[in-house]
């Protein structure tokens, strides 16, 4: 079947790279990991990349003049590679518009929260400083605003009365895990459906867990 060829952009261990890589192992799974590619040659992820057999690039971000210097180089590094769709796993960079023009509508997130509730950092002591029930994340399109764009699926997690930020973390995490290849997997075979696999899809349901 019809693959679209995928990068997913690290800076750290890549846990959630992990994940989407382990789903796409399935020959139906629609999108194929391609390329890890990091701003931190020193990145853990990247050596998980290579033992999995899959390309793995670092460039450096302290290595350009500017932010949009590197976008330039990362966005050329994708093209170059065939890449048809991206996924920002822990990616600690802020996009230029330049770079989000490129892959609009063929780059995905993920962040632990319920969107639009909680944008930025700090997520998971937000959510227990307002006393919410529930935390959770959210898988979007990535958009020129901050954490904003369309919504491709969210999962739930209940906040315990004893969480802290870093036990809430942990639990999200393992939630992101399993809704990263899940939402991947819808918006991939969205572009598939839609035969604009170099193109913006048309919108896809947001199933929210």
């Amino acid at each position: 079947m019809a693959r679209l060829k995928t990068a997913v952009l690290i800076s750290g261990r890549g846990s959630n790279m992990l994940a989407l890589a382990e789903a796409a192992r399935d020959p139906a799974y629609p999108a194929e990991i391609a390329l890890v590619l990091s701003n931190r040659p020193a990145a853990a992820g990247l050596d998980s990349a290579r033992a999995l057999g899959i390309e793995a690039l670092a460039i450096a971000h302290k290595e350009y003049p500017d932010r949009a210097a590197f976008d330039r180089a990362v966005s050329a590094a994708l093209k170059a590679r065939g890449i048809e769709l991206v996924a920002l796993a822990g990616f600690m960079r802020i996009l230029t518009p330049g770079f989000i023009a490129d892959w609009r509508g063929r780059m995905l997130n993920i962040h632990p929260s319920l969107l639009p509730k909680y944008p930025g950092l700090d997520t998971h002591a937000r959510a227990i400083a307002a006393g919410d029930r529930e935390a959770g994340c959210t898988v979007h399109v990535v958009t020129e605003e901050l954490d904003d764009g369309p919504i491709v699926a969210q999962a739930r997690v209940p906040l315990e009365p004893s969480d802290t930020a870093q036990t809430l973390a942990a639990r999200v995490l393992v939630a992101e895990h399993g809704l990263y290849p899940q939402a991947l997997a819808l918006h991939a075979q969205a572009l598939l459906t839609s035969g604009n696999r170099g193109q913006e899809p048309s919108p896809t349901p947001s199933p929210r867990a």
